[in-house]
């Protein structure tokens, strides 16, 4: 069983968050370029790809939950649910969604409509620049989260 839920939990880690995370750092430059920024071959790049990073982001969000779920099953298969190491995982865990959900979901939503209300780029440059600190300070919780699982401080398996 225990094999079962670190399958499904990191299974679903790579899917979702790893999505979550190439699409959230895509998204500030693509809404900027839909601001009527050009691409390199004169052309300007419309919301469509922004909006659709945006629900990638919204999707596999929701989608994600499972991830502290199969984590939790699987730490409680292990007997190690007190490790410090898990905890601070699972701190972490939270803090990378609540950044997520109150932060940049809302800040790609705000750069969406500064997009579809046909802002230049420079008045939407702030927003964005705000977006990618945000979207870079999510990515780095959730690096911590990946080595704590993989190094497991205070680990007695040797690995």
């Amino acid at each position: 069983m225990t094999e079962f839920l670190l399958s499904v939990h990191v299974l679903v880690a790579i899917v979702t968050v790893g999505s979550i995370t190439v699409a959230a750092s895509m998204f500030p430059r693509t809404a900027l370029r839909a601001c009527g920024g050009e691409e390199p071959d004169g052309r300007s790049e419309g919301t469509g790809t922004a909006v659709l990073l945006h629900r990638v982001c919204t999707g596999y969000a929701v989608a994600g939950v499972v991830v502290p779920v199969f984590g939790i099953a699987t730490g409680a298969q292990l007997g190690v649910l007190t490790d410090a190491w898990l905890i601070v995982s699972l701190v972490l865990t939270v803090a990378a969604a609540a950044l997520l959900g109150l932060a940049v979901l809302p800040g790609q939503r705000r750069l969406l409509a500064l997009a579809e209300g046909a802002a230049t780029e420079e008045a939407a440059r702030p927003t964005a620049s705000r977006l990618s600190m945000t979207t870079g300070m999510f990515n780095v919780l959730w690096a911590v989260v990946v080595v704590l699982m993989i190094v497991r401080p205070g680990s007695t398996t040797g690995a």
